[in-house]
Formats: structure tokens, sequence, C-alpha cells
């Protein structure tokens, strides 16, 4: 690959986060420089339905030769960008206690519907970690069930039926973020299991993951000993490329949570945090506060990581082509020509067929 050549597709292993309800020119100017991977979705994005529609149109296309992916946090409970008059789905707590694979299934039907309507290709669901520790700030009742078979079983189920519908779903958070008793947004979180626990555990529900083809996997920024005394999991070779890629099998796209959450930015600024996570195995980063400097400086810190060989050409490569053989699968190779109709959106979201699957998960909060 020439020079030129990297730097027009650096840019496919970053999905970015932006300011404001319409795509930043920063941005724009980004993806037409560097290309880019996608983008996600967050509150401070939505207005409303017509506007989010014209957006994950727009953000679909901002690089001509390979789609980007419009992603975003819908996971229900606490965790959902998307509000009223999309239906608003309650914690995912409340399938595992329902043990009902059929009404995890319907869930995620009718969540995969609402999404694909709306232009969002990329799901950061389901959540595979397990509820172990009562006092976990970050998970609790996002998690499907409090052990590894339940949330293994349910977990196949949403991956299954997501991807079926057309929504790449992403398992996260890898390798395991239930029994953490800190919360990585503020700080890094310390996990001590022996090997054998985390095998029989709460590396379960990933290999479950895996044998459903799921089409992402996210890290944790987590330190666990066992597997990498000195690096968080995100940025960790060992984790990545050394469990997930080679003793798991992963075939598919990883992605970094958020390189500024203060897990991993209270150490490492975001560029060479982004050059770590890249060597480590990941094949794409989320750079999410909508600093378009420092999601540059990033892609930039890339480029000169190759340039200088402390980042092999080949690894950049390998993310590239794993990033293109999941947009080959989950992204139309020709995309609708206009959003969604104001109509096609009432009709779809929040609808009583939706509804009433979200009212049988609330029985059992």
């Amino acid at each position: 690959m020439s020079p030129s050549a990297l730097r027009r597709q650096i840019g496919q292993l970053l999905i970015a986060g932006f300011n404001g309800t319409a795509i930043p020119v920063e941005l724009k100017s980004l993806a037409r420089e560097f290309g880019l991977g996608g983008v996600i979705l967050f509150a401070r994005n939505i207005a409303s339905v017509e506007q989010v529609a014209e957006v994950c149109f727009e953000a679909s296309r901002l690089t001509p030769d390979m789609p980007a992916w419009v992603s975003v946090d819908q996971e229900g409970g606490r965790v959902a960008r998307l509000k009223s008059p999309f239906t608003e789905w309650p914690p995912m707590a409340t399938l595992g206690r329902s043990g009902d694979v059929t009404l995890a299934e319907r869930f995620a039907r009718a969540l995969a519907t609402e999404m694909k309507t709306i232009g969002i290709s990329l799901d950061y669901a389901p959540v595979l970690d397990i509820h172990t520790n009562p006092k976990n700030p970050v998970i609790g009742d996002r998690a499907l069930a409090e052990t590894a078979e339940d949330v293994a079983r349910l977990g196949q189920a949403i991956i299954r039926t997501l991807q079926a519908e057309g929504i790449a779903a992403c398992g996260k958070h890898f390798p395991g973020h239930g029994d953490t008793s800190t919360d990585s947004h503020l700080e890094l979180p310390l996990v001590e299991h022996p090997p054998e626990r985390l095998r029989d555990v709460e590396l379960k529900p990933f290999r479950a993951a895996i044998d459903a083809d799921v089409a992402t996997m996210m890290t944790a920024h987590i330190l666990m000993p066992a597997l990498d005394e000195a690096r968080p999991a995100t940025l960790s070779k060992r984790i990545v490329t050394g469990l997930l890629r080679d003793d798991l099998g992963y075939e598919g796209v990883v992605l970094s949570d958020d390189l500024e959450m203060k897990a991993i930015a209270r150490d490492y600024q975001v560029p060479p945090a982004a050059v770590l996570a890249i060597e480590a195995g990941c094949d794409g980063v989320l750079i999410c506060s909508g600093d378009w400097e420092a999601q540059g400086a990033a892609l930039e810190a890339l480029v000169y990581a190759v340039e200088e060989e402390r980042l092999s050409l080949t690894r950049i490569e390998e993310a590239l082509k794993r990033q293109r053989r999941a947009k080959e699968r989950f992204l139309p190779s020709r995309p609708s020509l206009r959003p969604a109709s104001l109509k096609a959106l009432q009709q779809t979201l929040g609808q009583d067929a939706h509804l009433r699957v979200a009212e049988e998960m609330a029985r059992f909060s």
C-alpha cells in the first residue's frame, strides 16, 4: 500500500462521535482526507426522527468508496440513545429473569426493525458481561443474567436475530466486565480471577457469540493481571490477539470501547492509545466525545506509526480487510437513494407489536 493510499484508508479504523444534530464540517473533512469507518450516535445528536434519519443517511455516505457504519448503543434500559417515539425497552436483566429465548428473539427482531428503518447498521449490543457482582456500578441490569449459561444462551439468540434482520451485533465487553466494582468511565477496573475461572465463567458468553458468528466484539477497559499484568484489555496484544483471535478463533471485527474513557485516558493520550489498540489487534477504535482534533491526531498517529515501522502495514491491512468483509455482509451494495419517509417512520417506530414485547419484558422487572 502506498503512503497516499494508506492515508486515504486509515480512517476506516475510526468510529467517530460528533456534536450537534447534523454532521459537522470538520468530520466531513476528516472523511475526505482519511476515509471514515463510521459514526456513533448519542442523545446529543438526536432531535427528531426525521432529523435522525437524515443524519444516518448522510453519515453512511461520508466515504464514497466504502460505506460507513452508523452505530449506536441501543441496549435497552438505561443505555438507550433512541427514546420515544422509538420503543423504549426495559433493561436486559428482564430477559434473564424470564429465561425465555423466544422473548429475546422477539425483542431483537423488533429492535432491528426500528434501527434498520432509521438507517442504523451496527448496534453495540448485546452485553455479554455476567452480573456476578451486585456492587458493579456500570453493568448491573445491563447484563442479561447472573450465570454464564443464561447470558450465553440469550446473547446468542439476540445476536442471531439482530443479524438475520440485517443489523450487525456487537458482543461486549471482552473479556468480561461483569465482576468489577469500579466504573471504567472514571477509572481502570481490576479483575483478579485466575485463568481457570475466566475460562469457565467470563469467557463462556463470548465463545457462544463467536459460535453465533457475531459481526463485532468490543473490548473492555479493564486490567486482568492473570492475562496481562501491564496493559488494560483494549491495549493488550495478549488478550486481543492471543486470547480472542488465537485461542478463541474469532475472525470478526474487534472494536475498542471509547478511548476517551478515563480508564484509558488517565494513563494514555488518545493518539498513542489508538496506535496501541490497533497494534494489540483491534480493527477499529471509538473516539466518541466529538473532539475532531483528537480524532484527526489519532489518525495521524496511526499513519506515522506505520511510516516509522512501529506498527506493521500487515496489521493495518488485516484490520481493513475485516472491516470490509463485515460491511459487505451488512451494508447494502445499492443503498437507498433517500432516508425513510416520515410515514414509514411513524408506522414502524413504537408500533403496537413492539410495545407488546416491551410490556411482556417489563413483567419481569
